[in-house]
């Protein structure tokens, strides 16, 4: 397939997720977009290539700046929200430090920090959450182990 084609339908790709997902997801997927382009700044520092490693590291700084820190409704969020929105300006303020200083530990050190709170935004998918009614409904659930103590 033409890599102009295929550049074409991931971009589509993405806009028909965009348009059908939920708040939730929508969050989901711009934590997954900014490691992603992490992954890749740190692919292109490893081979060298500068100017590709700076070019997705501003991809990641965009995407936690104008997707994760707007995101934040500072008005009901609470504590919670001024924690986030202090992790997030740290994570970009990180990442501008590994763009200056080719230190693909702090690309790591930003990578840890976003897949642990990608983990827990989607521990809190509310598609995935119980009512108290409904978990009436299926007793069966209410006894099931995962493995944990």
């Amino acid at each position: 397939m033409h890599k102009g084609a295929m550049k074409a339908y991931g971009a589509a790709t993405i806009d028909e997720q965009v348009a059908t997902a939920s708040p939730h997801r929508l969050i989901v997927m711009l934590f997954d977009g900014a490691i992603k382009s992490i992954n890749l700044a740190k692919f292109h520092l490893q081979q060298g290539n500068i100017a590709a490693k700076g070019e997705s590291i501003s991809k990641a700084i965009a995407i936690i700046e104008e997707g994760l820190r707007l995101s934040l409704d500072k008005q009901i969020g609470g504590e919670i929200v001024n924690n986030l929105d202090s992790l997030y300006e740290y994570a970009a303020y990180q990442l501008m430090l590994a763009n200056l200083h080719n230190r693909v530990e702090l690309l790591d050190e930003v990578l840890l920090l976003l897949n642990q709170l990608k983990l827990s935004w989607e521990s809190i998918d509310p598609r995935l959450q119980i009512s108290p009614q409904s978990s009436e409904k299926l007793p069966e659930l209410n006894n099931l182990s995962f493995g944990r103590a």
